[in-house]
């Protein structure tokens, strides 16, 4: 960090790809930055069986297709579905049988390949950048159980900024909120808009001066260039209309209003993993660097601040 310059790398909704998470933590040192902050959604979405069978081979069903192996391609079948957001776990045809007997035994599971996945993240990124000088936040956002807050929280180096002022390197300050409004798959964390306000306005009210703060909220504003993604029927499928897609802003209402109200200098988002770039409410400048974790791309915004020029400006990269 350059006198009170401050550079942050965001990126945001990697849904468990360790590929991504690891390139996350790399960033640090190969863009320079000052602060690492994961925006929320960093966990995965579902539990991929990796099936014992006879002759030494072992099957999965990965991305429409089955998968089959025999025990040296067990590895990078592992590793596949880890860098795709899933969780791999060894099981048997009994085993297999007995989940759909005792559905309770899938979730179980499910947390626990959860919590372990992500305590070792959080143990390589302490191992990575201990030392460095480089400042690690790791936000959950609405995908992410709430569970997952305290383990969040039990880093003596990593911090999770949910719900609190933290603290920025040169004298900036930040305010998270990973809930979101409510939305067509029922999360662990959605607010009516009312409450997803009165959470926003808390913890501004904390802020001590708006030109230096930025706003982590995982959801974008509503209807702006950063929140846009196909409308959804009740049944989650794409509204059409004339042979084509209905695109709609999906945003919040209460982030946009706070943003209105409040001009913070700069507003980090994610949740529209399609919708990357940046939107202008007032003075503030608000940014959604996207996903394409599916992939094993990290996207990412690097964004420079000054405390007298505010965002001196930013870059979305991809890695």
């Amino acid at each position: 960090m350059r006198g009170t310059d401050l550079k942050i790398f965001f990126a945001t909704d990697i849904h468990g790809s360790d590929r991504c998470f690891r390139k996350f933590v790399n960033a640090g040192k190969f863009y320079s930055a000052d602060v690492l902050l994961m925006g929320g959604d960093i966990t995965g979405k579902m539990l991929v069986p990796v099936i014992e069978g006879p002759g030494g081979r072992y099957s999965s069903h990965l991305f429409g297709r089955e998968r089959t192996v025999d025990a040296d391609g067990l590895p990078a079948l592992r590793k596949e579905i880890a860098d795709a957001g899933f969780y791999a776990y060894d099981t048997t045809p009994d085993q297999i049988a007995e989940f759909r007997e005792r559905p309770e035994l899938v979730e179980e599971t499910f947390r626990k390949h959860m919590h372990r996945t992500l305590a070792d993240w959080m143990s390589l990124a302490e191992e990575r950048l201990r030392g460095t000088g480089i400042m690690c936040l790791l936000a959950p956002g609405n995908d992410d159980p709430l569970f997952v807050d305290e383990l969040l929280g039990s880093s003596d180096m990593l911090v999770n900024p949910e719900g609190r002022l933290v603290e920025l390197p040169g004298g900036f300050t930040m305010i998270s909120v990973g809930y979101s409004n409510p939305t067509p798959w029922d999360s662990p964390r959605e607010l009516p808009e009312d409450q997803l306000a009165a959470r926003i306005d808390a913890l501004a009210a904390q802020v001590p001066d708006m030109s230096r703060a930025v706003f982590n909220l995982h959801v974008p504003p509503k209807d702006t260039p950063i929140d846009q993604a196909m409308a959804l029927d009740a049944e989650f499928r794409p509204v059409m209309r004339s042979g084509a897609p209905v695109i709609t802003g999906v945003g919040s209402r209460a982030v946009r209003d706070a943003i209105t109200t409040y001009q913070p200098m700069l507003g980090l988002h994610g949740h529209i993993h399609e919708s990357r770039g940046e939107a202008r409410i007032g003075r503030s400048r608000s940014i959604n660097p996207g996903s394409e974790y599916s992939e094993g791309v990290l996207l990412g915004a690097l964004v420079s601040l000054s405390s007298k020029k505010g965002v001196r400006g930013y870059q979305l990269v991809a890695g």
